[in-house]
């Protein structure tokens, strides 16, 4: 997820002191930032690697929260190192923070896809940089508080029952921070022609839908395109959420076409939002819904999950182990509302079993 503005509350600065590791090849956008986080009692800059190779080996050695990586580094790219860089960093968060990482650039789409847990712009010369660091503190903390989250004891999941006879006539996907990573793991194993449309929703802002959604086109062999107010659905299409507008549909006649709302969730602000999506297929399609959440902060899918199983549709979190963030699937399976709990590359074959197709 790409956060757009940050949260004023008081709850936003976690209670333990976020480590965050710099990687960056600038000395001077290093002491910059350790600036920034001079002011800041909850988080300290544990590591402040000038190389790529400095980095893997204080992973190898010690643990950190938090990761910012700069795409231009000498030898390598970030985004080249970005998927060992997750591994040898177990469970930490990665902020890809380069120039080349302005809103909308394909830089900053593909590093959420490939794992990264958010893209951030650094400043250019005589950029006003007080914007840049409120920006980047929110971000760290947000991270760091899910990440804390994360670690809870979780109570034991209950699963709802499929109901009887259950058989998918639309399905729709909605995610938030890790979403980008996770749904690509999920589209890759989906088989070629599900024969329902597909609605997906991520929270990102507008400028970041075109090139998402060509990166979704890149992940299978389905049609993608950007939802139109009053398109009609179609099987084996992949319909996406435009930014700051939020993703539903509804029938004229026998025909279920897209219909965009405007309006925030009243309930998670979120725009687009997973609970409108899922509240419009519960209305359009009742029995025949799927929902799935996968990764992100927060709640937004719950309510709309609320819908899809009154009206005897069925619902999917993303687990807990393969989550960046178990806010949204975690908050959809401690409802009772999910009938599984998978990784994105298990959910297909579940979905398949109501589809009517084989894997």
């Amino acid at each position: 997820m790409i956060a757009t503005s940050p949260a004023r509350s008081p709850a936003s600065a976690p209670a333990l002191t976020v480590k965050v590791m710099m990687v960056d090849d600038s000395l001077v956008t290093r002491t910059a930032i350790g600036r920034i986080f001079d002011g800041a009692a909850d988080i300290e800059l544990v590591c402040q690697a000038g190389s790529l190779d400095e980095a893997f080996a204080y992973l190898s050695a010690q643990r950190t929260d938090i990761i910012l990586l700069d795409h231009e580094m000498p030898g390598r790219k970030g985004l080249d190192a970005l998927p060992h860089m997750l591994d040898a960093a177990r469970d930490a968060h990665v902020i890809m923070l380069s120039s080349y990482c302005q809103r909308g650039s394909s830089t900053a789409v593909t590093a959420l896809s490939l794992g990264a847990s958010d893209a951030l712009a650094k400043p250019t010369s005589g950029e006003e940089t007080h914007d840049f660091a409120e920006q980047l503190l929110w971000r760290v903390r947000r991270l760091a508080a899910a990440r804390q989250s994360r670690r809870a004891e979780e109570a034991p999941v209950t699963l709802r029952l499929v109901p009887p006879d259950f058989a998918v006539e639309c399905i729709g996907i909605g995610a938030s921070t890790g979403g980008i990573h996770a749904l690509a793991g999920l589209l890759q194993a989906m088989p070629p022609r599900p024969d329902v449309p597909i609605l997906v929703t991520q929270h990102l802002p507008s400028s970041f839908i075109p090139y998402y959604a060509r990166q979704v086109a890149r992940m299978c062999t389905l049609p993608v395109s950007i939802a139109r107010e009053g398109q009609a659905l179609c099987p084996n299409h992949i319909y996406i959420a435009p930014g700051e507008v939020s993703l539903s549909c509804l029938r004229e006649g026998g025909t279920a076409r897209i219909s965009l709302i405007e309006r925030r969730d009243p309930l998670t602000s979120a725009r687009p939002s997973v609970n409108h999506m899922f509240a419009g297929m519960a209305h359009c399609f009742g029995a025949g819904a799927m929902g799935v959440v996968l990764t992100g902060i927060g709640r937004d899918g719950t309510a709309g999950g609320r819908a899809i199983a009154s009206a005897g549709g069925v619902l999917i979190a993303q687990d807990q182990a393969s989550s960046t963030v178990w806010g949204m699937p975690g908050s959809l399976a401690r409802e009772g509302l999910a009938s599984a709990c998978l990784a994105p590359a298990d959910i297909p074959r579940y979905m398949a079993t109501y589809c009517g197709v084989a894997v």
